[in-house]
């Protein structure tokens, strides 16, 4: 046993079974789930809307590609042309001149389509040799050859790459031969 005694101090009262150990450990904050919750927020915003805008920016070209023009070759069996102003007309610049499709959008109007069924696109191409009617199906063909002696136009072409935009009625697509001055 020691034969020395040492003098009782502070140090000698503290309970020997504490479950604190350390004496400057802060207790955690109280609303950490909230800060990280706003984080977490904060980072699907960002994320959000920059996919958002990258892509209208990379799917937003407004213009619309433009198939081969027909062959020159005409069909044996001539169908007759018939006026209807029922088909929905989608009118699509192939030049460079806004006026083009302008004049020929005015002359459907004028055969007596109504303007909320003449609908006019720019095209991604602004060299389109010559003007043409394009129909969906083969009972469409009447009503396109009706638009196009409307129009004065001879190239008539059956084709599905317009059906969405046309909404399955018929497009005009103004080639160079429409240009004013020509």
């Amino acid at each position: 046993m020691p034969t020395s005694t040492f003098p009782r101090d502070r140090f000698d009262d503290v309970p020997r079974d504490s479950a604190r150990v350390g004496a400057h450990r802060a207790p955690p904050p109280r609303l950490r789930w909230l800060v990280i919750l706003l984080w977490w927020v904060l980072a699907v915003v960002v994320l959000t809307v920059a996919g958002i805008f990258a892509f209208l920016a990379l799917s937003n070209t407004q213009a619309i590609d433009l198939p081969e023009p027909p062959p020159t070759a005409e069909q044996t069996e001539e169908v007759e042309g018939v006026l209807d102003t029922d088909y929905f007309v989608l009118v699509v610049n192939g030049t460079p001149e806004v006026e083009a499709a302008d004049a020929v959008r005015e002359t459907v109007l004028g055969a007596g389509w109504s303007e909320d069924t003449v609908a006019d696109l720019p095209a991604d191409v602004t060299d389109f040799e010559t003007t043409t009617v394009f129909y969906v199906d083969t009972e469409d063909e009447a009503a396109a050859r009706g638009l196009a002696e409307e129009l004065g136009v001879e190239a008539i072409a059956q084709s599905a790459d317009f059906d969405e935009q046309s909404e399955g009625g018929l497009t005009v697509v103004v080639g160079l031969d429409r240009l004013p001055g020509d």
